[in-house]
């Protein structure tokens, strides 16, 4: 899901206070400051900065038909006074009221135009992605994108075999069953390979419960506001799987495409008080995606799977402290690798390879050395207040003061990646796989072997 590169380098300095910039593109921010909203937007390359345009053009006649109506409702205030006091003095009033009843029909005709230009205002505006914060670094796409830090060092492997082989050679996985029952881009795990993934999920959810989340368990189907609340919808709706078809033909509900969905839509249409702040959250499902547009990548193995699990972390917190939180909560992702023991590096996403909804977003990617490169395994990132706007969650300040707090989220971790850089790093020149000693807890034995 990679946005389209910046052909230009526009001027970045603009929404220069933190506390200043716009996360949702609130209409009165767009018709302030139109062109610092599309400066920075350019700044993610595409065309998204044009809807400025089209949103100004559908504001500007909304609110011409809105004026129109006031007068059209003050003549006809004037009107029944002047038509009250011709019938108390017994005159004919047929003409003002045949003038009466063609004010009602024009402003009939002005609320049909203003609510079907309040609908198109409104979908030029879910079509618009989150504003890149100013700390982002600039760049076209992923190749800019500087590494943060790395932690641990690359195994010592002068051959190493893929997760593939070596799932395979232990009867972890087999691919041949999942093709059997569901198609490709699938897995069943077996045995040891069944309780290994069990014995992760367990591992991870308890860290991030020690970490202070609170962990939720929710429904694996979500609607369709929740979805647009979080911003799936409606850019990436041909890669999800919808279900339950309404009258305009589009799917009502969806299988959760990440946990992202679910838990942040708990406070959706929501207002929580400011000494509830900070809500932070765990949960793992399984995730589903069609993976629209994916042929051609490399979907060898469990890499890039339909239905996979993960542990998601949700954060909702004041607007003071988003910065802060996405620094916490990308350190609790990566805590994950740190305790069983696994190299990976931290990223951060330039302005041409940011997420639509995100302001600012670090990947954590895992070393995989049957791959031969790095595989994300996390992507943590702060929303701002453009996720709490499209859900109309608030909070109420000590003043009393409805106002937006700032979202975040990210993987803690997905299960696939994980998976597949434990067997990568922890195989064993005699083919076995040792277990990270902080998840032998979970498994119950040390290694995958024949010896064990």
């Amino acid at each position: 899901m990679r946005q389209r590169p910046c052909r230009f380098r526009p001027n970045t300095k603009i929404f220069r206070n933190t506390k200043s910039i716009p996360f949702m593109l609130d209409i009165r921010i767009i018709r302030d400051n139109p062109t610092a909203v599309q400066d920075r937007l350019k700044l993610r390359g595409g065309n998204h900065w044009k809807l400025i345009n089209d949103v100004l053009a559908c504001d500007e006649k909304r609110r011409a038909a809105e004026t129109e109506k006031q007068a059209l409702q003050s003549q006809r205030k004037q009107l029944a006074k002047q038509i009250g006091m011709a019938k108390a003095k017994g005159e004919d009033t047929s003409t003002a009221e045949a003038e009466a009843r063609a004010i009602n029909a024009k402003i009939d005709a002005i609320d049909a135009e203003v609510e079907i230009t309040s609908q198109h205002q409104q979908e030029h505006l879910l079509h618009i992605p989150n504003l890149p914060h100013e700390a982002c670094p600039f760049g076209e796409d992923e190749t800019a994108n500087p590494v943060v830090r790395e932690w641990g060092e690359k195994p010592n492997l002068p051959e190493p075999k893929d997760h593939v082989e070596l799932a395979t050679r232990h009867r972890l996985i087999d691919w041949d069953d999942a093709t059997r029952v569901s198609g490709a881009g699938f897995a069943v795990y077996r045995g040891r390979g069944a309780k290994l993934e069990r014995a992760l999920i367990n591992f991870l959810l308890d860290t991030q419960t020690s970490h202070g989340y609170e962990e939720v368990n929710v429904p694996h189907l979500v609607k369709r506001e929740c979805m647009e609340g979080t911003g799936q919808l409606p850019k990436f709706e041909d890669d999800m799987y919808g279900t339950e078809r309404g009258d305009d033909g589009q799917n009502q509900l969806f299988l959760a495409p990440t946990a992202e969905v679910p838990v942040t839509n708990l406070y959706r249409d929501t207002i929580v008080q400011e000494n509830q702040l900070p809500l932070k959250l765990v949960a793992y499902t399984p995730c589903f995606r069609r993976e629209a547009g994916s042929a051609g990548r490399d979907n060898k193995g469990i890499i890039r799977m339909h239905q996979f699990d993960k542990v998601e972390l949700v954060q909702v917190v004041h607007p003071d402290h988003g910065l802060t939180a996405l620094e916490e909560l990308t350190a609790h992702a990566e805590a994950i690798l740190q305790k069983l023991g696994l190299h990976y590096r931290t990223i951060e996403l330039c302005t041409g390879d940011l997420g639509a909804n995100s302001a600012k977003t670090y990947d954590i990617e895992v070393w995989a050395p049957g791959q031969g490169k790095y595989l994300e395994v996390s992507s943590c990132s702060w929303f701002g207040d453009f996720q709490a706007r499209r859900m109309k969650l608030r909070f109420k300040d000590s003043e009393g003061k409805n106002r937006f707090p700032h979202t975040l989220n990210g993987s803690g971790t997905a299960l696939p990646r994980l998976y597949v850089a434990l067997l990568e790093q922890y195989q064993q020149a005699d083919g076995s796989i040792l277990i990270p000693e902080a998840l032998v807890p979970y498994f119950g034995t040390d290694k995958i072997g024949s010896d064990c």
